[in-house]
């Protein structure tokens, strides 16, 4: 099946009233899960690659596997750029064939966010490529345990929405209402009356970022109000790490991380990485033949995690059996 853009899948999505989900993508295993899980349940799906990511995987390498993914799909397929802040590296996404960029300049005036997501815009739209912006600010990082951002202080203010996006002509607005990047550290609180008045004043389908963490009932209302699209990364990261836990029938706080990769918490992406260099070191003290987990046992166990995790989320985002 061919690869959509953004605005092909949630103007859909709109329509039928219900949800596409954003899963990040981090390496081969990450997305044969999400494609697998999207294909299973008959539902279009979003794939990106967050800027914030980068310096874990190869930009080039990585696009190209997840263009061919998308392209041999039987189901739709978007390809995202993330949370993108460099003008340099949207372009290059746009080069490798991204059919969706994000433009994050949220953190700066209300001005400025409108002069460098109408850059983006000019050079995407030529291209037939769809605009992601976010206003207001979403905060945390994406797979981190560290958010004590508050929320409140950088809600989308409802006058600005629609003068943004009249000024931008983009496809889809990020709102900030009451969401965080990463693990919350307190009960989210999403103010549904803002995002009802958002969705009022503007005529593109609307984004939350933030979404792992949320509950289902959180969803459902973000979705009723006029939620389109749902990004998740953490949620998944979570459950490829228990889906090893599980499998090696340990506890990850038994395993001490404390220094690893020159940090004192390590973030939650890594964390993978971290056990699996543990296990391996492990495993070559033990005899040949006593040995019952390999590493392919490890990436298996991390792609079905991941997989079931995905399909979770389609469930409660009503987008099975949408494709």
């Amino acid at each position: 099946m061919a690869l959509y853009t953004l605005r092909e899948v949630l103007e859909k999505a709109e329509k039928g009233k219900y949800s596409v989900g954003m899963f990040n993508v981090l390496n081969v295993e990450m997305l044969r899960g999400i494609i697998g899980a999207a294909e299973e349940l008959r539902s279009p799906v979003i794939i990106a690659l967050a800027e914030v990511h980068l310096p874990f995987v190869d930009f080039e390498d990585i696009s190209h596997l997840m263009i061919k993914a998308a392209k041999d799909a039987d189901v739709p397929v978007v390809v995202h750029f993330d949370h993108g802040q460099s003008f340099e590296n949207i372009v290059k996404a746009i080069h490798y064939g991204f059919t969706s960029v994000m433009i994050d300049a949220s953190m700066e005036s209300f001005d400025e966010n409108v002069r460098r997501t109408k850059e983006i815009v000019k050079i995407a739209k030529v291209l037939g490529v769809s605009v992601e912006a976010e206003l207001g600010h979403v905060g945390g990082s994406e797979g981190s345990s560290e958010t004590t951002f508050a929320p409140e202080d950088y809600y989308t203010k409802v006058e600005d929405a629609k003068k943004f996006v009249d000024s931008t002509n983009i496809d889809a607005l990020a709102v900030a209402i009451g969401t965080v990047h990463g693990e919350y550290k307190f009960t989210p609180k999403l103010d549904f009356k803002r995002l009802e008045e958002i969705k009022k004043s503007v005529n593109i389908p609307l984004v939350l970022h933030g979404g792992s963490g949320l509950s289902d009932d959180d969803f459902k209302k973000a979705i009723k109000y006029g939620i389109s699209k749902i990004n998740i990364f953490t949620d998944m990261s979570l459950a490829a790490v228990n889906s090893i836990e599980e499998l090696l029938e340990c506890k990850c706080n038994k395993i001490n991380c404390e220094g690893c990769f020159g940090l004192n918490k390590p973030d939650k992406e890594k964390l993978i990485e971290i056990i699996v260099k543990k296990v391996v070191q492990e495993i070559k003290e033990m005899d040949k033949k006593e040995r019952k987990v390999t590493y392919p046992d490890i990436i298996q166990a991390s792609m079905e995690g991941i997989k079931e995790e995905v399909k979770k989320k389609m469930r409660v985002f009503g987008s099975v059996n949408k494709a």
